[in-house]
């Protein structure tokens, strides 16, 4: 009985690409008769005709399964949508633009099939993006690094391998808002990553990744599975409260030893400047939480299907 992979492949802007990409998963699975294969294609209400190709192949291929939002969700959430349909033992996330390697796929399914390790990432030993998206994505290493207690120097790319009931606890989240490396973390630590060259993309586009994206996902990591930062406000106010004090204090000792010196219109203004922006800041951060928890109470939809190709079961979240 052969072992079944499942590719999970994310789309958007990529009607030039997207035929390369399945037919490289196609061609490498073939080399190995121990293994089958299906491919999950989630069109995140692309700008562009990426629908139709998938039609197109999803007509002459049953294995390959496309599911079609109503609109756009975010790649998060269009991965999460192909998890929750996925059957095979091991689970296989890719990019739709041929930059992950799928030649090097056996170096990367042995550490969860041999090694016992339940995810496999890939480690790019140099990153094909733009300078804004390489900051973006700096950024949200380090956030999880801080808020997720990941361990420092492991960075999730756009290729990797997981069990598949990682990927069926995954999909137990149902909010919006999703943030993969967040939920991957809060399920396991046991993560390896594998040495490999990314390649450039297969097109002209330019990656619809942008800084934007990256802030919104920067959002989303940072109130989504840690409160770290309402209790780094509580200690940021509680610090101001105490400095404010003391100086204080300082203020009125100085004024009894001198009377004769002038209150320091300058210093106070700066203190009232910057002690009121880090208490909008606060305000904004708590308000953020408490948005996120508004939408998830009236439940705000993840992702909602539209259409499905070769697909028996696809239950809108």
């Amino acid at each position: 009985m052969s072992t079944l992979l499942s590719f999970v492949i994310p789309c958007y802007r990529s009607e030039h690409t997207i035929r390369s990409v399945i037919d490289e998963i196609i061609e490498v699975v073939s080399e190995r008769p121990e293994y089958d294969y299906e491919i999950i294609a989630v069109n995140d209400c692309s700008p562009d005709n990426v629908y139709k190709v998938l039609s197109l192949i999803a007509a002459k291929n049953c294995r390959v399964k496309v599911i079609d939002f109503a609109k756009n969700m975010g790649k998060h959430s269009a991965i999460l949508a192909g998890f929750a349909v996925a059957k095979g033992a091991y689970i296989v996330n890719l990019d739709d633009d041929f930059q992950c390697p799928v030649t090097e796929l056996w170096r990367l399914l042995e550490p969860v099939e041999n090694e016992g390790y339940d995810v496999s990432t890939a480690e790019y030993t140099d990153k094909k993006e733009s300078r804004g998206k390489r900051i973006g994505s700096f950024i949200n290493s380090w956030m999880s690094e801080k808020m997720l207690d990941k361990e420092k120097g492991l960075r999730f790319e756009n290729f990797s391998i997981m069990k598949k009931y990682i990927a069926d606890e995954i999909t137990n989240y149902k909010n919006p808002y999703p943030y993969l490396e967040g939920l991957i973390l809060r399920v396991t630590r046991n993560i390896k990553t594998v040495v490999m060259d990314e390649r450039s993309r297969a097109d002209d586009n330019t990656t619809g990744f942008t800084f934007r994206r990256s802030l919104s996902l920067f959002i989303n990591g940072l109130t989504a599975f840690s409160v770290k930062p309402l209790r780094f406000a509580a200690v940021a106010g509680f610090l101001f409260a105490v400095i404010g004090f003391v100086y204080g204090i300082i203020i009125i000792v100085k004024k009894l030893i001198e009377p004769a010196v002038p209150m320091g219109y300058s210093s106070i203004m700066a203190v009232i400047l910057f002690s009121t922006g880090l208490i909008m800041i606060i305000l904004g951060l708590i308000g953020e939480y408490v948005g996120r928890i508004y939408m998830c109470i009236n439940d705000s939809p993840q992702y909602v299907i539209k259409d499905t190709i070769n697909l028996e079961n696809a239950d809108n979240e």
